[in-house]
């Protein structure tokens, strides 16, 4: 039957697979049920077939939502004889994902990653079509792969079109692909689709129905068959529409209507299974031919060796046509024939229970550990959910409400952890229940929305776990506690509460997460202690880099942010090879944030765009302000104002949500940076005075040691020198109890300026600056200055010199051209510099040089990026033109990285 009024939506579609190279990875086809998006999907499918595009499916079934990648277990069976040459963890992932395979718990992302590399070696020979229908009944693992997919295909041969109903959540809502929203057919285009297919209705009737269907085609087509002159009693169309199809089941003979209701509540839709068992519930052997009857009434159409139903609705509105004990009898049958595949097993006994049943309730308890260890959280999350509600025994209840509450904490489902701890808080729980259920949602944001007394109230629960002998579960909810002290400021009575719970606990002191609880809770009075542990730890950097990422953020609080970037570095290699990209932006966004206060933008740019992007696709917003406000503070350094308050608007808007303390303060201080470059110095000072206000969202008590010297240069050329000298005053107070590396630094630049002199400025100078360059080039432009304007040119010369030469090597703009005016004003001519190299390039295209610099492969670019290794290499044939190369033996002296 031809389409009825969706000459445009073809089109877009046909235009869509004749150019899978363009640049476009593809549309989310959405609407009401029945509004054909499988219909305009299979035109679509039928063009590019003629264009020669391959076609790879998958289609979401009810069904089948709790069962681990079963949806991608359909797409990439066809190419299952690719995954040989896959990159080896890549193929461990993915075999262990998809049940082929035994070994390790893989990571969603490393899966992912597999799935595209895949896909990609496979269009590279043939252009593919993806066809995802119905995702919104994907399990949420295989939907997640195919967002991860459909980000990253933009530069490759491959078009994903995927199918969603209004108002259903999906991963790929948020996967960069275009919308194509299915309204209803016009009146005259409705009325032209119902005379085509039911031409002998009385002009009563077909004015009713075309009222009744309200332009939705399914119901055109398939309610005349029904229709009487009664009307019937108003039903919202979707159940019209149910009821309907159940009419015509019920209308069926008995072999059919049993082996339909078997191939409704069969997941696979497989016509070996579905055969078998209602030979099963019907104690006599059922033919092929039993269907024939279904096939007229236009329910099913049979294909090779499944039953395919014409629409989802049919397969939902059978199951409800029938009494429960037929429903129950039938999952009974097909839970014996899965015998020998436990999972499905579980669930078709559990669809069959009545009430409490502890074997069952065991069984998925045992089908969740399976989904766990093949990667699938979500699907563990659902088989955890179901045996606790059959669980006779409440404490077994609840501990699986909580496991089940852990692992959605994991995958992200906050709206799900949160509903299943309420639920596990309905009954009564023990000290170690309790105290589980306290932390479980700290992993959510750090606890940035919640109210500040949830601090002390987790001290206080973390005290009362330790009594009871449990110290692992205590720490854990220290640590969510303590990680709270950084978002928020939780004031001085809270941290004393924390850090004496710290030093109750039966813990080593160097343990790493003590150490780590100690710099968050007490950054200034443990500051010297913490610093020791971490110089002793910082030697066995590379072990876990999930210990080498909270141990970055906590150097990052006790101003040793050289520590803070070697740590973090440490950290990202084992996440990206473990797929961990939920953790990956925390050591990243801490990564940029310390080398930018080291002077070290280049490294600087790519980690921080990397840290943004993968917090924005992991649903991290704090984190991706915070990333963002660094990429503002690099973009000021640079000199790129409009660039910079953009950055710094979107980052402020993230913050000011809930008060993120660590991005409002960096957006201030990338404010103050940008604001005093281009010599609005009063400005300047505002911005950077609110670091130093415990009043104002921006103070962070932790991060305002770093921002001693910029204030000062502010303050200076603003005329807020009495208001300096307090907040100095303040800060070598503090400078008594910490040995913070950063504050000791500021301040011997402060005094410095404040009361120059040569003995001042040398001092500063002769402190120990290695790896802190950019803390350098300030004092030697200060000195410069300072020496011009007591008319010592020849001396300010060298010193300016110094300056100008340092600020170009670091890519700090605004600073460079600073010490060349001075020098100029000096006497002393200074050429301008053109733009790095790097400069020219994109942060990611940034990565990906530096990466092929370093001598990677592109498919050890890709492993390391999460992209095809064919991306990689369309991007290197962009970047070679841009730094005026022709081989990748030329990168390194391209990118300034030839060693002397």
């Amino acid at each position: 039957m031809p389409l009825f009024g969706r000459e445009s939506e073809l089109k877009d579609l046909n235009e869509l697979v004749d150019g899978p190279a363009s640049g476009c990875a593809g549309v989310l086809v959405q609407g009401e049920p029945g509004i054909g998006k499988s219909a305009v999907v299979a035109e679509a499918v039928a063009s590019a077939t003629v264009g020669g595009l391959r076609v790879l499916r998958a289609t979401g079934v009810e069904a089948e939502r709790n069962f681990a990648y079963a949806a991608l277990h359909q797409l990439l069976h066809p190419l299952r004889a690719g995954a040989d040459t896959l990159p080896a963890p890549q193929r461990s992932a993915l075999w262990a994902a998809l049940g082929l395979a035994d070994g390790a718990e893989p990571g969603a992302y490393l899966v992912g990653l597999a799935a595209l590399t895949l896909l990609s070696e496979e269009a590279a020979v043939k252009p593919l079509l993806i066809v995802a229908e119905d995702v919104h009944w994907m399990d949420r693992e295989s939907a997640d792969v195919l967002a991860f997919v459909a980000r990253r295909i933009d530069t490759e041969p491959i078009v994903l079109i995927a199918t969603l109903r209004d108002g259903e959540p999906s991963p790929l809502r948020d996967a960069g692909l275009s919308s194509m929203d299915l309204e209803p057919l016009p009146g005259e285009v409705a009325a032209e689709l119902l005379d085509s297919v039911a031409p002998w209705l009385t002009s009563s009737v077909r004015s009713r129905l075309l009222a009744e269907a309200a332009g939705n085609p399914l119901a055109l087509t398939e309610l005349p068959s029904a229709a009487t002159e009664a009307p019937d009693p108003v039903l919202p169309l979707t159940e019209r529409l149910e009821r309907a199809f159940g009419d015509r089941f019920t209308a069926l003979p008995e072999p059919a209507r049993t082996t339909l209701l078997v191939a409704a509540l069969n997941e696979t839709g497989s016509l070996t299974e579905t055969l078998a068992t209602a030979s099963a519930l019907l104690g006599d052997e059922v033919e092929l031919s039993a269907l024939t009857p279904a096939v007229e009434a236009r329910l099913i159409d049979l294909e090779p060796r499944t039953v395919a139903f014409r629409h989802p609705l049919m397969r939902s509105a059978i199951p409800a046509s029938v009494r429960l004990e037929e429903r129950r009898r039938a999952h009974l049958s097909l839970a014996e024939t899965f015998r020998d595949q436990p999972d499905r097993r579980a669930w078709h006994q559990a669809a069959a229970a009545t009430g409490a049943d502890e074997d069952v309730a065991a069984e998925l308890e045992n089908a969740a550990d399976r989904a766990r260890h093949r990667g699938g959280a979500a699907a563990a999350v659902a088989a955890l959910e179901r045996a606790a509600a059959l669980s006779s025994d409440p404490d077994r209840r609840a501990d699986r409400l909580l496991r089940a509450a852990e692992l959605a904490v994991e995958s992200g489902g906050r709206e799900t952890a949160e509903r299943l701890v309420r639920d596990a808080r309905a009954g009564d729980l023990t000290p170690r229940q309790r105290s589980t259920a306290s932390w479980l949602l700290s992993g959510f944001e750090d606890g940035v929305r919640e109210d500040l007394s949830r601090i002390a109230e987790l001290a206080r629960l973390a005290r009362s776990v330790a009594e009871d002998g449990q110290p692992d579960p205590a720490m854990r909810v220290l640590w969510g506690a303590a990680m709270r002290c950084f978002w928020a400021e939780p004031g001085a009575d809270a941290r004393r509460t924390l850090l004496a719970v710290a030093d109750g606990l039966p813990v080593e002191n160097s343990d790493p997460r003590l150490v780590a609880v100690a710099a968050y809770v007490a950054p200034f009075e443990r500051a010297e202690s913490v610093l020791g542990e971490l110089r002793g730890l910082a030697a066995t950097t590379g072990a876990d880099p999930e210990v080498d990422r909270f141990l970055g953020s906590a150097s990052l609080q006790v101003g040793a942010v050289d520590l803070a970037a070697r740590f973090s570095a440490a950290a990202a290699p084992g996440l990206r090879a473990q797929g961990r990209l939920g953790l990956l932006p925390r050591a990243l966004a801490v990564q940029a944030w310390s080398r930018v206060r080291l002077g070290d933008l280049a490294a600087a740019v790519p980690v921080a765009a990397e840290a943004a992007k993968f917090a924005k696709e992991t649903g991290q917003p704090f984190m991706y302000g915070f990333a963002t406000a660094v990429q503002a503070e690099i973009a000021a350094l640079r000199g790129e104002h409009k660039q910079a308050k953009a950055l710094a608007d979107e980052a402020e808007r993230i913050g000011l949500a809930a008060g993120a303390r660590p991005v409002l303060a960096t957006v201030q201080l990338a404010r103050g940076i940008a604001a005093s470059s281009e010599g609005r110095f009063d400005d300047a000072f505002a911005d950077l005075r609110r670091l130093f206000d415990p009043a104002d969202p921006a103070f962070q008590l932790a991060l305002r040691v770093y921002f001693v010297a910029e204030i000062t240069e502010v303050a200076i050329r603003a005329g807020q020198v009495e208001a300096l000298r307090e907040i100095v005053a303040e800060m070598e107070r503090l400078a008594l109890s910490t040995p913070a590396p950063a504050l000791h630094i500021g301040l011997r630049y402060a005094r410095a300026v404040l009361d120059p002199s040569d003995e001042l400025f040398e001092a500063a100078l002769g402190a120990d600056l290695d790896g802190w360059p950019a803390e350098r080039g300030r004092l030697q432009l200060a000195y410069g200055e300072w020496l011009r304007r007591q008319r010592r040119a020849v001396d300010s010369r060298g010193r300016l010199r110094t300056a100008r030469e340092t600020f170009d090597a670091l890519g700090m703009t605004a600073w460079a051209e600073r010490a060349r005016r001075e020098l100029r004003s000096a006497g002393e001519s200074s050429p301008n510099r053109g733009p790095d190299a790097s400069e020219k390039l994109t942060p990611h295209e940034l990565s990906i040089v530096e990466l092929a610099a370093e001598g990677l492969t592109n498919r050890e670019i890709g492993q390391r990026l999460y992209l095809s290794h064919r991306t990689v290499g369309t991007h290197l044939h962009r970047i070679f033109p841009k730094l005026g190369v022709s081989s990748r033996s030329e990168l390194k002296g391209a990118l300034g990285l030839v060693s002397g």
